[in-house]
């Protein structure tokens, strides 16, 4: 599986971070990739959230998310197109003076025929983007 770890400093309070990591039917608003977020089966801290992102082309799937408000969010792989599996997890730290350090956890297995390029690209490319969408929104007055 390829994976891949990144971490950020956010000018926003833990709380707000992690309000704006939970907050998955606003996603479209500020990641382009994702074209529509629904979720269901949400049981106490647990829901499941059906993406379609469009990442060379438009694909679906479909996560079962746990929440440890404020400081964790992690996720499992349920079903989806292209992708065999897709785990990770956002853990949120406090920095002191309403900073966060946020870290970015993914681990994922996409079909036979997708080419490692893409999945490289994906890790390389697309993540940095999407941190900075987040530390972006999370820093919006």
């Amino acid at each position: 599986m390829a994976g891949a770890t990144r971490t950020i400093t956010i000018n926003a309070p833990v709380e707000k971070v992690f309000d704006v990591v939970m907050n998955f039917d606003r996603y479209p608003d500020f990641l382009p990739e994702v074209k529509k977020v629904s979720t269901s089966k949400r049981q106490g801290n647990t829901v499941e959230v059906h993406y379609e992102v469009e990442v060379m082309k438009r694909i679906r799937y479909t996560i079962r998310v746990t929440e440890e408000r404020p400081r964790r969010m992690s996720w499992t792989f349920v079903e989806g197109e292209v992708m065999k599996d897709n785990r990770g997890s956002w853990v949120l730290e406090p920095e002191g003076e309403g900073k966060t350090r946020a870290t970015y956890n993914v681990e994922m297995a996409l079909g036979a025929f997708v080419p490692k390029s893409i999945v490289n690209a994906l890790v390389d490319t697309s993540l940095p983007k999407m941190l900075d969408a987040f530390k972006r929104r999370a820093e919006a007055p």
